[in-house]
């Protein structure tokens, strides 16, 4: 099964994507993650008003086959979250860049998505993980 890696996209080693739209940036975890993790059964999404940090635990992802923290890769305000994953999770396993976003957040520093990983180099990486 060939991945997806979409060029519109910064991604985190720790497997989460960020896609600025106009001035706020949308989260959600990438093709890669949603294949390892296998069929996704619950995603516990921070809270509207949360304010977090690059680097932060924030969310929470459980498939058949294990748990994973969601680590947001930028800093700000969470304004919005996907409460269509509350009811369909599995949607991550379907459209990881779509319909299955986990949060938006107003950044507070828009360099830190400089710090992230463009498409080219997270497949890189990603290969690289695999071969060890």
């Amino acid at each position: 099964m060939s991945l997806n890696y979409p060029q519109d996209i910064r991604y985190a080693k720790t497997d989460e994507w960020a896609r600025l739209e106009g001035d706020l940036v949308v989260v959600g975890i990438s093709d890669y993650a949603q294949d390892a993790l296998s069929d996704v059964v619950y995603v516990e999404l921070p809270a509207v008003g949360d304010v977090i940090s690059a680097g932060d635990e924030v969310a929470t992802v459980e498939s058949v086959k294990a748990a994973a923290e969601i680590v947001s890769p930028v800093s700000g305000e969470v304004v919005a979250i996907n409460e269509a994953l509350e009811d369909a999770p599995e949607i991550v396993n379907t459209d990881p860049y779509g319909e299955a976003w986990f949060f938006k957040v107003k950044p507070s520093d828009l360099s830190e998505l400089d710090a992230l990983m463009d498409a080219e180099a997270y497949k890189a990486y990603n290969e690289e993980r695999e071969d060890h």
